[in-house]
């Protein structure tokens, strides 16, 4: 199935949790048993879900020192477990938390002075894979190790405005803030403030707060975590597999065995794929282009599925860095609108992605709620080769005999276009510099190895413009503030990575995370945007789709609009059929039952 009006999806993860999946038919009665016996319940053969991911995780843990610039959702949701769960709604719903702070109650006061507190309490008898109790004292400890200076991770929201986590006992802990934070909440459910495991991390801290702890190996090979599955193997570049953790606060997975394959090279994972050795791709292990491609005799041979989700917010990032942006001239912002305006942004969604990306001018859906504010008040772009020679004329540029952009100080207009590598990636490159190279602009291509995707230096220090995504909504406002430029006293984990700094910008981003009301808010995003689209650090192009490909028979609903636009998919399995399984998508904890034949004589589901 490829659906072509998709709504825009924010943070897009499939995961194997568990939940209150729809039952699944009943299996035929067993055979009655001999007097005085107990009856056996039939056995089932073993299932492994080999599932292909792109990239390698740097860790597992849902926030670590060892952050990776590059998501990888399936991993963090599969072995970590936070304080809430979203709905159909994009409501927040009890996991490990028994209840949230409330406005205006106990659980959520604010003083005089501008500070506040959320007071937070645990469901009872919480584990860890390992089996040692989880307890509030593990959030202290969390914090406690996120705000160590070289672990890079203090300056940015929530932690910067986190003043203290205290426990006051086994079950309940507190947040003291330095200041009104409107999305307090958020720290429950978008893993900003997964617990770590005290218990094996505290000694740790306590002993060292530096490269040894960044370095250690629970991050990555022992991990231990909360989530619905516990690590069982992981052969380092290769793969790594999962088993249900038995005592999952939300009941025990009924998938067996989860298995992803780290597959680089996109044209090798659709090949898995169609040889029946994967059952599907993360959204990133298949480029939307080749899906595309195989779409027709992918359906017509009933192999199985596509569905394009238009989850991110992809951009021309310009690097802002003055001691390494090439040309200087990028620093103009007369520059950068040239660039934009000369962009037939229509014409390059047709021609990469036959019209499936949804064209933006923003980081903001128009879809959420402040979408109409924010396009009344925004700067737009719109494809104008006249305006781009306006104001090349402005910045001291005349096209040359060859039709080159030159300048009598400057010299000839030249620059790098960087991408990551993947078969999308590169295309997309090659048909913006070919856009650019008409209206009068030379770029050279270059492309970021896989190996290098997520290291945070490489993706900082590219001297032209680098065309990368980033989450969509009002968390990427906060990624592009000067406090989030990477750098390496940060370890290069910001992800602000051209260096962009605007401080009328950082004032608003401010007062909006000190902003409750949502009239309010919705007004300062407007003027944050507005800021962001005058100076204009990256240029907007789309929000790109990603192909999530399926075996035949797994069906996958269309999506449920949440405020800001878009839906979050988790699958959960309920296991009780030898011939098939009744999968849950769930669209932000919204149990939908469909349904998922296993192939194969045996019904046994791929090489496991």
């Amino acid at each position: 199935m490829l659906n072509k009006s998709w709504p825009t999806m924010v943070a897009v993860a499939i995961t194997t949790l568990t939940a209150a999946c729809a039952p699944a038919a009943p299996a035929s009665r067993p055979e009655s048993s001999a007097p005085g016996q107990a009856a056996t319940a039939p056995s089932r053969p073993s299932r492994t879900l080999v599932v292909g991911a792109r990239y390698e995780p740097v860790s597992l843990a849902s926030r670590s020192p060892r952050e990776g610039n590059v998501n990888v959702y399936i991993p963090k949701a599969m072995f970590n477990a936070d304080l809430a769960l979203l709905d159909e709604n994009g409501n927040g719903r009890p996991y490990l938390a028994e209840t949230f702070p409330q406005l205006n109650t106990d659980t959520w006061r604010v003083f005089p002075d501008g500070r506040m507190e959320t007071t937070y309490t645990l469901k009872p008898n919480l584990t860890w894979h390992d089996g040692a109790p989880l307890t509030a004292r593990d959030w202290e400890m969390t914090w406690q190790a996120f705000s160590v200076p070289g672990l890079g991770l203090r300056g940015v929201p929530p932690f910067s405005l986190i003043e203290g986590v205290s426990a006051n006992d086994d079950r309940t802990f507190v947040i003291s803030w330095k200041q009104l934070y409107a999305d307090a909440l958020l720290t429950t459910y978008n893993r900003e403030l997964s617990p770590l495991p005290s218990h094996i991390l505290g000694p740790a801290l306590q002993a060292d707060q530096g490269e040894n702890f960044a370095n250690d190996a629970f991050w990555t090979r022992e991990f231990v975590g909360a989530g619905p599955y516990k690590l069982d193997r992981w052969e380092i570049g290769s793969f790594l597999e999962a088993t249900p953790f038995d005592a999952h606060v939300l009941g025990r997975a009924k998938i067996d065995r989860v298995r992803l394959n780290f597959i680089s090279d996109q044209s090798a994972a659709m090949a898995s794929l169609l040889a029946g050795e994967m059952h599907l791709s993360d959204g990133s292990s298949i480029g939307a282009v080749e899906a595309l491609l195989f779409n027709k005799e992918w359906e017509a041979g009933q192999k199985g599925s596509i569905i394009l989700v238009a989850n991110q917010w992809r951009g021309v990032h310009f690097q802002q860095r003055p001691d390494i942006s090439t040309p200087p001239a990028l620093a103009d912002q007369r520059v950068r609108k040239a660039l934009a305006h000369a962009l037939d942004k229509v014409s390059f969604n047709n021609a990469l992605y036959e019209g499936h990306g949804i064209i933006a001018d923003s980081m903001i859906s128009p879809r959420s709620s402040y979408g109409d504010v924010v396009d009344r008040t925004i700067i737009k772009y719109p494809y104008d080769p006249q305006r781009t020679s306006q104001l090349m004329a402005e910045a001291g540029y005349a096209k040359g005999t060859d039709g080159v952009f030159t300048s009598p100080t400057a010299g000839r207009f030249s620059s790098d276009s960087k991408t990551n590598t993947g078969r999308d990636n590169e295309l997309e490159r090659d048909i913006l510099m070919g856009l650019w190279k008409q209206e009068g602009f030379e770029f050279q291509g270059s492309v970021v190895p896989t190996a290098l995707a997520t290291d945070g230096e490489t993706r900082s220090t590219f001297p032209g413009v680098f065309t990368t995504s980033s989450t969509l909504g009002e968390g990427a406002l906060s990624g592009i503030v000067t406090s989030n430029i990477a750098t390496p006293a940060n370890g290069w984990r910001g992800n602000n990575r051209g260096g962009w700094s605007s401080p009328a910008y950082d004032r608003l981003v401010a007062e909006l995370n000190n902003t409750l009301d949502a009239t309010q808010r919705g007004q300062i995003i407007a003027q944050a945007v507005r800021v962001y689209s005058d100076e204009l650090p990256v240029i907007t192009m789309f929000f790109r789709p990603l192909p999530f490909v399926y075996v035949a028979g797994l069906r996958l609903p269309m999506g449920v609009q949440l405020e800001d636009g878009g839906t979050e998919p988790q699958i959960h399995a309920d296991g009780r059929r030898f011939s098939q399984r009744r999968i849950c998508v769930n669209l932000r904890s919204s149990a939908v039952p469909v349904t998922l034949p296993f192939w194969g004589s045996n019904g046994g589901a791929g090489t496991g």
